[in-house]
């Protein structure tokens, strides 16, 4: 009899077209609305029909925010499902589904097509597979009954009536197997009250909550996610939000848009934003803020353009002709996508330079419950200010930032130009001029590693071995090292990437052996510790296209540890 404790691992495998994202959004939904902590994150293919997809669900006790490899329950929905999760499946997996269709032996036989198809039309089968998974939970069976009529409300009666008999004959036939299949998992009540959000709503309510009142894009996986979020709130909140032709408008429009006073951010991925690189040297010689968030996914060209990677690292860095300073940001999870995308806003507007928010496709796409997000200490900071009649817009000063002013805003005329120019922003070959224009804008890099946030650091003072990781790595990295326990392993993450923090060198300093972990063939975070600190460095890299889980950075962290 198989027993799972405390944590379970469900994978919807099929098609694109079989409703696998319908089952995810109804599960995840209804298993919070039971108190269980949910984890959830997909793979799909760049296809509307066919090819292989699956979703993989964690349902635990506690609060869970990373990948697990292994497989405990699978749900096969086409009869390739079980050959593509192969390196996943155990002995153990316990495998639900219609064994006629799927061709694969053992496996619980549940005929969802046919008993579907008694009940008068195939789709049903998904409300059905929902059923079976509330009854296996023990979700109760009224409540089950209620969220469905609810999801299905803005139906037809015959159609919403049909899916609550669906889920409701799933639903005895997942309380029948609960008897062969132990699941012991502890309910929290306080789940209920939590959000889930995934990591592109994240970074699109971030950007709201900053002041963003300006969003422009080309549509671009894994991107796009954040145009559609915030346009969804374009009737309810004062933000506009457009579709440009093509990525060198969309970074120029939002560039023309900060110059206008409005707080404006784009939204692509790495090839839109090859694109984008004149118009960032753009913002760079005219000392304008300009926020842009780039998700990753796996190049060069169109790559795997619905798959994950860390690889644009070296592109946002050495983007852009000429030298003038930038901000690089790497969410480690959904909270922070949220706070960092909020705080974005302020240090491109303080700072006046561009600010780059770097996720990936694996983290826009995730979702997990989480606490409301406590927002008392945030604040809208606008840094600029009403012109008189002699002002200048690139003044020289100690620190590098001059005086922003907005055209409309007071008595002075805001001069910019692309051209190398003078304090007026009137153009200008002068050499010394120039020479003291570029060091101008390269002393505002030191005020602004001053404000760097510092990396996180979990471990014992005195250790030997440091694992390093920056973005989204973070949970599955936490997990790991919790499992592997070393006193003499401590982590050391980076949401701020770029210029890195002044304590960097520090930490790496005291340790023995570095090991950067990231989604990229080049080592790219790595490289650059090694470029500022001098350090040698080992490298666990994955690219792939998919994740790491918390049991392949156990076995790859262990395995070095052991050298």
């Amino acid at each position: 009899m198989p027993i799972f404790k405390d944590d379970l691992t469900i994978v919807l495998a099929g098609e694109a077209g079989q409703g696998i994202q319908t089952i995810e959004a109804l599960l995840t939904s209804l298993l919070k609305s039971g108190g269980y902590h949910i984890f959830a994150t997909k793979e799909y293919m760049s296809r509307v029909r066919g090819g292989m997809n699956s979703t993989t669900l964690r349902v635990a006790s506690r609060r869970v925010a990373a990948l697990r490899e292994t497989v405990d329950l699978c749900i096969p929905l086409h009869r390739g499902a079980i050959p593509h999760l192969k390196r996943r499946l155990t002995e153990e997996t316990v495998i639900i589904g219609d064994q006629e269709k799927i061709g694969y032996r053992p496996m619980i036989d549940v005929p969802f097509t046919k008993m579907a198809v008694e009940m008068g039309n195939s789709v049903y089968a998904n409300t059905l597979a929902v059923g079976v998974l509330a009854g296996l939970l023990k979700i109760d069976r009224e409540q089950c009954r209620q969220f469905i009529a609810g999801y299905f409300g803005k139906k037809n009666e015959e159609i919403r009536e049909k899916n609550i008999a669906a889920a409701q004959r799933g639903f005895e036939i997942g309380a029948g197997l609960a008897e062969k299949i132990v699941i012991e998992l502890v309910r929290d009540a306080s789940v209920r009250q939590e959000v889930m959000l995934t990591g592109g709503e994240a970074v699109a309510l971030g950007a709201l909550a900053g002041g963003c009142n300006y969003l422009c894009a080309y549509p671009m996986s894994p991107g796009t996610a954040v145009l559609t979020h915030i346009a969804a709130y374009a009737k309810t909140i004062d933000v506009i939000v457009e579709q440009v032709e093509d990525e060198i408008g969309v970074v120029n429009m939002a560039i023309a848009a900060w110059y206008a006073g409005a707080r404006a951010m784009v939204t692509t991925s790495g090839g839109g934003f090859a694109l984008m690189t004149e118009g960032v040297s753009l913002a760079g010689m005219i000392e304008t803020p300009l926020v842009v968030h780039l998700a990753q996914r796996p190049g060069p060209a169109t790559g795997l353009p619905t798959r994950t990677e860390q690889g644009d690292l070296n592109l946002v860095i050495y983007a852009g002709h000429g030298e003038f300073p930038r901000i690089i940001l790497a969410p480690k999870d959904i909270a922070e996508a949220f706070f960092l995308s909020q705080q974005a806003f302020n240090l491109a507007d303080k700072y006046q330079v561009p600010v780059f928010i770097l996720t990936d496709q694996y983290l826009v796409d995730t979702y997990y419950n989480l606490p409301c997000f406590k927002m008392d200490h945030l604040t809208v900071e606008k840094h600029f200010e009403r012109t008189r009649a002699d002002y200048q817009r690139f003044r020289f000063t100690d620190s590098g930032i001059s005086p922003r002013g907005v055209p409309g805003f007071g008595e002075g005329i805001v001069c910019v130009d692309s051209d190398e120019h003078d304090e007026g922003g009137h153009i200008t070959e002068d050499s010394d001029v120039r020479v003291k224009m570029v060091q101008k804008r390269l002393r505002k890099a030191a005020v602004v590693k001053n404000a760097a946030l510092p990396p996180a650091f979990t471990g014992a003072e005195g250790y030997e071995t440091l694992i390093v990781g920056w973005g989204s790595t973070y949970p599955a990295l936490a997990e790991a090292l919790s499992k592997i326990g070393r006193p003499a392993l401590a982590h050391l993450h980076f949401s701020w990437v770029y210029p890195l923090p002044e304590e960097t060198a520090d930490y790496l300093r005291k340790a023995k052996k570095i090991i950067v972990v990231e989604g990229n063939v080049a080592g790219q975070f790595a490289n650059l510790l090694k470029l500022v600190t001098g350090r040698q460095i080992e490298s666990i890299l994955k690219y792939n296209g998919q994740p790491f889980s918390v049991e392949e950075l156990v076995r790859e962290i262990s395995a070095r540890c052991e050298e």
